[in-house]
């Protein structure tokens, strides 16, 4: 089997490399009630893939949603359930997996603990989209305290941008 020959080398693009608990420019956001760090952006990654930090107080997650960009969850702290196609699935501390294109799903920490989870998204944009609506941060473990109008409000815009970015709210099934 032959391969064609790599590419060169390009220069214009340099090292990215994400402090999540030194570097202050990190921007970090209040999403659902969760604390989302953008480690790397898709610009940094030449629209290669997104990679945010989660945090994940008991309780929190998203809401049902599908999406057409792949997804992966690493969990490196507590754990999460993943509610796949309805299905759910708990993953622990050093779990993974990975969530298809324009699949339905959701996570919910239903845990007494805060979980940490790394998210991987390709091709990047839900940076963006977080960046779009999410309340700034000032670091990576405060979490968003919204009152339920600032609250509502914010989920709202989420749903207006959602096709913006393709994404799909979908019906609350638990």
């Amino acid at each position: 089997m032959t391969a064609a020959p790599l590419g060169h080398d390009d220069p214009a693009r340099g090292l990215a490399v994400a402090r999540p608990d030194s570097d202050e420019k990190l921007p970090h956001y209040g999403v659902v009630g969760d604390n989302y760090t953008i480690l790397l952006t898709g610009e940094e990654t030449d629209g290669r893939y997104a990679l945010i930090d989660m945090l994940i107080p008991p309780g929190g997650g998203p809401p049902p949603h599908r999406h057409d960009f792949e997804e992966m969850f690493h969990v490196l702290e507590g754990r999460i359930d993943i509610t796949f196609r309805g299905q759910r699935h708990t993953l622990a501390a050093g779990e993974t997996a990975n969530v298809p294109a324009r699949a339905p799903h959701f996570f919910r920490n239903n845990a007494r603990v805060q979980a940490r989870v790394l998210c991987m998204i390709t091709p990047p944009g839900l940076d963006r989209y977080f960046a779009a609506w999410g309340m700034p941060l000032p670091t990576r473990t405060e979490l968003p305290h919204l009152d339920d109008d600032e609250s509502r409000r914010r989920l709202q815009t989420a749903v207006e941008l959602g096709p913006q970015y393709r994404i799909e709210n979908l019906e609350t099934t638990e």
